[in-house]
């Protein structure tokens, strides 16, 4: 099912998640419609928060990303990334590595805004998958970059937070506007 995807000014796009301590059919169904949505928005990530829930649950896939490489290691040896996608990612944990590297960056919670944001080259990541099994790898490339980003959701930080000052000054009327629309949207629906 797809879900409506959040937009800059909903409150919970601020909140931290709460760790999901099992996988239970609810989390199971909340996954199944996250991807449903993603690949609808033609995402390539998307976090529980940019659905409406505050909870360590992302969800990515860069296969239908063709421009931007991606890389990954799974116990230091190189591995395909297609065939590691589509990832969950539950209750991850980053350790950011390398150098710092300036990318295009969008977000479904903010429409046709887009801008370049720096972010550490790799990404060392456990989490727990879709079965809660436990998963450790590393990413770089677009990947890495889509981890990190939504990772930061989870923890109620969003890409307009990274974003030079010169850069976000730029956006301001579109981040306004976006945000103008949600606080009319919530109003409205609290009437």
């Amino acid at each position: 099912m797809i879900l409506k995807v959040v937009k800059y000014g909903e409150p919970v796009l601020r909140k931290k998640g709460a760790r999901i301590e099992s996988i239970t059919p609810e989390i199971k169904k909340l996954i199944a419609d996250m991807f449903d949505t993603m690949y609808a928005q033609k995402g390539v990530g998307l976090a529980a928060q940019q659905v409406g829930h505050a909870l360590q649950l992302t969800v990515i896939d860069v296969r239908g990303a063709t421009d931007r490489p991606s890389s990954l290691e799974l116990k230091g040896q190189p591995a395909e990334v297609e065939s590691f996608m589509p990832l969950v990612l539950i209750n991850p944990e980053l350790t950011l590595t390398g150098e710092k590297a300036a990318g295009p960056e969008g977000c479904l919670s903010f429409p046709e805004v887009f801008a370049e944001i720096s972010r550490p080259q790799f990404v060392d990541v456990k989490a727990s998958n879709e079965k809660g099994k436990p998963i450790e790898f590393r990413a770089g490339g677009l990947l890495g970059r889509a981890i990190q980003h939504e990772w930061d959701h989870l923890q109620g930080i969003l890409f307009i937070d990274r974003m030079e000052k010169k850069t976000k000054e730029e956006l301001k009327p579109e981040l306004d506007a976006i945000q103008s629309e949600t606080k009319a949207e919530l109003a409205a629906g609290k009437k």
